[in-house]
C-alpha cells in the first residue's frame, strides 16, 4: 500500500513570509495588517555591513547570561568599534573567545556571564578584538 502520510516541502532559502506579532494579545486583526512586510530577509534584517560581517558558531556556556548558547550562531560586524558593554569576538593569547568587553575599578577587562570564569584582565594579556557581535541566532530543538 503506497505512503499517503500528508509531506511538507522542504524550505527554500532566500527571503521568508514575515509576519509581526505582539506576545499576550488577542482579538481583532489590525486593519493596519495588510501594510505589513510581506517577506523577511535575514541577510538585509541582521548584516548592516556585508563586507566586515562573519559568521560565528558559539561553543561553550560561558556566556548564557548574556543569552548566548552553545551551538548558537553569532553575527559579528568587523566595522564597529568595541565599547564597555559590547559583546565582542577577541582573540587573547592566542584563544578566540566571546566575551562582554567591561571596565571595572579603571581597568578593562574580558568578562563572560558565567561564575566559574573569572574576568580576563586586557592590560596583561595579548589581546586582539576581531569584532562586535551584532545579533545571535538561537535555534529551539524540536
Amino acid at each position: 500500500m503506497p505512503d499517503t502520510t500528508p509531506r511538507t516541502p522542504p524550505l527554500q532559502p532566500g527571503a521568508f513570509p514575515s509576519t509581526t506579532a505582539r506576545a499576550g494579545l488577542t482579538g481583532f486583526p489590525s486593519p493596519a495588517e495588510n501594510y505589513a512586510e510581506r517577506t523577511l530577509d535575514l541577510n538585509e534584517r541582521l548584516v548592516k555591513h556585508p563586507a566586515a560581517t562573519f559568521f560565528m558558531r558559539v561553543e561553550g556556556h560561558s556566556m548564557q547570561a548574556h543569552s548566548i548558547h552553545h551551538d548558537d550562531i553569532l553575527v559579528v560586524d568587523r566595522s564597529v568599534t568595541a565599547c564597555f558593554g559590547h559583546i565582542v569576538i577577541a582573540l587573547v593569547d592566542g584563544e578566540v573567545v566571546v566575551k562582554r568587553l567591561e571596565q571595572r575599578h579603571g581597568r578593562t577587562f574580558l568578562c563572560s556571564g558565567h561564575p566559574d570564569h573569572a574576568p580576563i584582565p586586557v592590560n596583561e594579556r595579548s589581546l586582539q578584538i576581531w569584532g562586535v557581535v551584532r545579533s545571535v541566532i538561537h535555534e529551539f530543538p524540536i
